[in-house]
């Protein structure tokens, strides 16, 4: 049949019958992945010129979010880029041979607004009563969220086949070794050659860890480049049936900057055992350790639809560094991750618990946890572990729905200006850190609107010997309401001027916020 000239499709003469559409309808609408049964649409002639959707798993929807609300629909119709291409030739030919064919990294690029306009699947098509199975699995998320979190927490692994002697290696390991992705994994020789000599025994110690069972876990120094690094580096391997070794797993994670944090908290350390100082030099000492741990800006940091000015104020009496923290940071999935505590007590184990609190947070942040009631029953858990106590709160802010949700651990309530008013959030439940290892912490959810101020402080800000606490927060509360009336560029600058008066006895940290329009 012809129309102007041109083939009108209809289906192929021995197109499955209702009931075998229907049962592959039913079994593909329970599979959770993104699986289609494509049946040929012929012309007159008996050519196969598309493609019709028979039959689509409805709890994964394609690129552009679509279910089962395709079926019936033509693949030239739904999706016009990939006529004529590769993967349209990968049909044609899976359906005239019988052999099923894989495609990988095939690229997707569409032109429609709302959708990732380049992505990338790994495509596996079967002849199948009749038609096509199709089945996508998107590769282009998965490798992105795992080069954000090889990025933001400076890991890499790396797998080693002791049978072939072949080595694979993520991006982020050749960022840690800074080497040329073109030059391929590192040699067995080559890593050994670059491994600092002291280190050797180190690492015949991780072999036989490997060899005995279990899993390794060293710190090691690398020459990488024009500087030596110090790699943690965690692996185990993988046995055949007779017990010999296959594989080797590693994930490794560049911990230079902590070795040297550390190295220099300890040079201080032994400045303050050591050196006879006036009460002004070690209170300078005490700032910088704490600067060293946690550096202070001094002027207001853009984040995700907000303006956050973050102030320290270490204590007049008290000559060594407190257990005060705080954490502000963008997050790659846009979310904004706002966070202030207190680690009990003074001096270096109070500093020492306060480097461990925000480092494993940042850790945690880094592999995708956005629960804050989550990351305050890890860091109860870390404070036992540590044997230590403290408070603290968690929030994240998404700027796309101005909503804010937050835990806290027994830990000071943040203050919240609005046109002129200030009220603390409503209080969501929360015992101490490192008390007791089975609680919970529920979280709250707070809506915002532009111009709103949030105060986070912990208990230096309004906790002396002498007065109140509630005596304290009254004058906090009354100056936040000024500010927020006229809501500007200058808010979080003045309102430093307001905070600025250090407890006695106590430090003191706050994270001021502003909700940008």
């Amino acid at each position: 049949m012809v129309h102007d000239g041109l083939p009108v499709p209809h289906a192929a003469a021995s197109s499955p019958g209702a009931s075998t559409v229907a049962a592959v309808r039913e079994v593909l609408s329970a599979i959770p992945a993104n699986c289609t049964w494509l049946l040929p649409v012929t012309a007159a002639d008996g050519e196969v010129v598309d493609f019709r959707i028979a039959a689509t798993s409805d709890q994964a929807g394609d690129v552009y979010g679509r279910g089962a609300g395709r079926i019936g629909g033509l693949l030239s119709e739904l999706y016009p880029g990939i006529v004529g291409g590769p993967l349209w030739l990968t049909y044609h030919q899976v359906l005239a041979s019988g052999e099923p064919r894989r495609l990988p990294d095939f690229r997707y690029v569409g032109s429609r607004a709302g959708v990732v306009a380049d992505s990338l699947f790994d495509v596996t098509a079967h002849r199948v009563l009749g038609g096509l199975l199709v089945w996508w699995q998107r590769l282009d998320e998965d490798r992105r969220r795992l080069e954000r979190t090889e990025l933001l927490g400076s890991l890499g692994w790396a797998e080693y086949d002791l049978v072939t002697g072949r080595s694979e290696w993520s991006p982020g390991m050749f960022r840690i070794f800074e080497r040329d992705p073109a030059l391929g994994p590192m040699s067995r020789a080559e890593q050994a050659a670059a491994l600092v000599p002291d280190d050797y025994g180190l690492r015949e110690a991780a072999w036989q860890t490997l060899d005995s069972g279990g899993s390794s876990d060293v710190t090691v120094r690398f020459r990488a480049g024009t500087s030596v690094k110090y790699l943690r580096i965690l692996s185990d391997a993988a046995w055949d049936g007779d017990g010999a070794p296959m594989k080797v797993y590693a994930v490794v994670q560049d911990v230079t900057a902590r070795v040297d944090s550390r190295t220099a908290i300890e040079r201080l350390s032994d400045q303050l055992r050591t050196r006879e100082m006036t009460a002004l030099a070690e209170h300078r000492l005490a700032g910088q350790l704490q600067n060293l741990i946690q550096p202070v800006p001094r002027d207001p940091v853009s984040l995700a639809g907000l303006e956050v000015l973050v102030g320290y104020l270490p204590a007049e009496r008290v000559l060594q560094v407190g257990g005060d923290w705080y954490h502000a940071q963008t997050l790659p999935d846009g979310l904004v991750a706002l966070a202030v505590g207190d680690v009990a007590g003074h001096g270096l184990g109070a500093a020492s618990g306060m480097a461990h609190l925000r480092f494993a947070l940042v850790a945690w942040l880094s592999i995708g946890i956005r629960d804050p009631g989550v990351l305050l029953g890890h860091l109860n858990r870390l404070c036992g572990q540590l044997g230590v106590t403290g408070t603290a709160v968690a929030a994240l802010y998404d700027a796309s729905t101005r909503s804010l949700c937050w835990a806290q651990a027994g830990h000071p309530v943040p203050l919240l200006a609005r046109a002129g008013a200030t009220t603390t959030l409503d209080r969501p439940s929360g015992v101490l850190l490192g008390v007791d290892q089975t609680v919970t912490y529920p979280v709250a959810a707070q809506s915002l609107r532009a111009g709103d101020l949030l105060l986070f402080y912990t208990d230096g800000l309004v906790e002396r010997r002498s007065a109140d606490v509630d005596e304290l927060l009254v004058p906090v509360m009354r100056g936040l309401s000024t500010l927020s009336r006229e809501p500007g560029k200058q808010t979080l600058p003045r309102l430093r001027d307001l905070l600025h008066h250090p407890s006695p006895d106590d430090d003191t940290c706050t994270l001021a916020v502003r909700v940008l329009p």
